[in-house]
């Protein structure tokens, strides 16, 4: 069975700000640093053997502090990165207009073919997580990896291991530095291939997360 753990990066500056992040970059704050070290902390016992990230930086950064307790080296894969949210990267949340915020909303209440103008659909970036995930099954034999993506990147792959398709509504919350875990198992009593073994786990934590939306 391969044992694949999933980690939300740290909180930034934008997520405290209520900024729209998506594929646009702002750095871990202090409580972000302490985060990853906690997932650090969590994990550097389990027999990590892989550290793979997104290349934006806040999941780069999330991913040193584990690698380094987990003495790995972090490997970047861009298919990792957080949905690509067009012309609404960068923008607070509190200003958007009701016609942005209708864009924004289509992503997570279940509307088929939502999208940001300029943006990704719900549906193409569940595409390219699920590529990154089965990439893990190339891994040597004994492989444990550990992949530090994003809340709606990670929303998205959970939920489509469920059987959800990627546009259902947005029912999991997935907040900085929470760790889930997916395997890929034959078994005579679940659906053989990924399944779903813990999701959104923040008891490692000292403090509440963030989540972008919600504070």
């Amino acid at each position: 069975m391969l044992q694949v753990y999933l980690v939300r990066h740290g909180e930034t500056l934008w997520n405290a700000a209520r900024r729209i992040q998506g594929q646009s970059d702002s750095a871990l704050t202090e409580k972000g640093e302490r985060q990853a070290h906690q997932v650090g902390e969590r994990v550097k016992n389990l027999g990590i053997t892989h550290v793979i990230a997104s290349d934006l930086g806040r999941t780069r950064r999330t991913a040193e502090i584990i690698a380094d307790a987990c003495g790995c080296e972090v490997i970047l894969d861009p298919r990792l990165r957080e949905l690509n949210m067009g012309v609404l990267e960068q923008r607070e949340l509190d200003l958007l207009t009701a016609e942005e915020e209708g864009w924004r909303s289509a992503l997570v209440d279940g509307t088929p073919d939502g999208r940001i103008p300029e943006g990704e659909s719900m549906t193409e970036m569940a595409e390219r997580m699920h590529q990154a995930l089965n990439a893990c099954r190339e891994l040597p034999e004994g492989s444990r990896p550990l992949l530090v993506s994003h809340g709606m990147a990670l929303g998205v792959l959970v939920s489509t291991i469920l059987g959800l398709p990627a546009y259902a509504e947005r029912r999991l919350r997935l907040r900085n530095c929470s760790i889930s875990r997916v395997d890929y198992q034959q078994s005579a009593w679940l659906a053989s291939g990924w399944v779903v073994e813990t999701a959104g786990d923040v008891s490692h934590l000292d403090a509440p997360a963030l989540d972008e939306i919600q504070r």
